[in-house]
């Protein structure tokens, strides 16, 4: 069992079910080829075993003759330090990379791989961490706790910007006419809402579920984010995406990460919303806005942040997003 992280409503209980043996065996040979798990692994731990992709990388390893470094709590210079002489795997959020990049950068590298999810990685960040690291260890996934979708090597991800990558070994992706991801997986990767019989058949119709993860898959297969439904900002009528914004915005000068949020408007019905970190100002941000976005996309309320709220998993909170706004006017 585990819990989504609840970054935009209440933590809903994932339950995989018992797996037969025969079950059991498919699902770990399907990670072992999908991450060449083996003997020689040793694997750096930085998030929280609560969370479904940490745990699943620290157990893989494990199964497949490896070992595991589990610091304490996450501190930048310590994962430095193993990354430089004794890692060789490791899984990270991008809030992770963005602080050992700016803290304590290693000056060499034992990792052949380095992957990454759990939120949307700055382009800043990521092309920092392909000069560090190497476009041939870093690798992006694209999943969630239901189930994964996708695998992106950073090489991929310089020839096809802005992708998440293909689906991941045993799986298909599609969208639909509204363009909802869904992604077949196959018996063992199967899931339902811990008692909530209702929500679970809204996520699967005949062996293919979604999320309510919003994109496109282009000709070659690739799969590019759009936002989640939830995410949606409604504002005069029109449907606004945060993700389209957010990538948008990510090119200006100075920005180190950007979102895109929605409050409550008596006029418009929302208000789309932008804050930021990093060196840029308000006015940039602005600028570039009405350059490169048509005028309903425009933020009208840019904060330069201090901080961005974040669950205990790194990923910006969406729902206490808005509370920005709120101490920005007091100020």
């Amino acid at each position: 069992m585990h819990f989504t992280s609840g970054t935009s409503g209440r933590p809903k209980g994932v339950w995989s079910g018992w797996l037969s043996d025969e079950q059991s065996e498919a699902l770990a040979r399907e990670e072992r080829e999908t991450w060449d798990f083996n003997q020689d692994d040793v694997h750096l731990v930085s998030g929280p075993f609560s969370h479904s992709a940490p745990l699943r990388f620290a157990l893989h390893t494990l199964l497949n003759g490896g070992s595991v470094l589990v610091p304490r709590t996450f501190n930048a210079s310590v994962a430095s330090s193993l990354i430089d002489n004794v890692a060789t795997t490791a899984f990270m959020a991008p809030i992770h990379l963005q602080r050992i990049l700016d803290a304590a950068p290693p000056e060499h590298s034992s990792l052949r791989l380095l992957a990454h999810a759990g939120s949307n990685c700055p382009e800043l960040v990521r092309r920092r961490a392909i000069a560090c690291f190497g476009a041939d260890v870093l690798v992006e996934f694209y999943g969630s706790t239901e189930g994964q979708f996708t695998q992106c090597s950073a090489s991929e991800w310089l020839t096809h910007p802005g992708t998440v990558g293909r689906a991941r070994l045993g799986r298909s992706i599609r969208s639909d006419t509204d363009g909802r991801l869904w992604c077949k997986a196959p018996k063992y990767a199967r899931f339902e809402y811990w008692k909530d019989p209702e929500k679970t058949k809204e996520a699967w119709e005949e062996g293919w579920f979604t999320v309510g993860d919003l994109g496109r898959v282009d000709e070659n297969g690739y799969v590019y984010l759009e936002g989640r439904r939830s995410d949606l900002i409604i504002t005069g009528g029109v449907n606004v995406y945060p993700a389209e914004i957010e990538l948008a915005l990510s090119q200006v000068e100075g920005i180190e990460e950007i979102v895109v949020f929605g409050v409550e408007d008596p006029e418009w019905g929302q208000r789309v919303c932008a804050a930021f970190l990093g060196t840029a100002n308000v006015g940039d941000v602005l600028e570039s806005s009405t350059a490169m976005l048509a005028p309903y996309k425009r933020p009208k309320i840019v904060i330069k942040a201090d901080e961005l709220p974040r669950t205990h998993s790194g990923k910006v909170d969406r729902a206490q997003l808005p509370s920005l706004i709120q101490v920005n006017r007091s100020q």
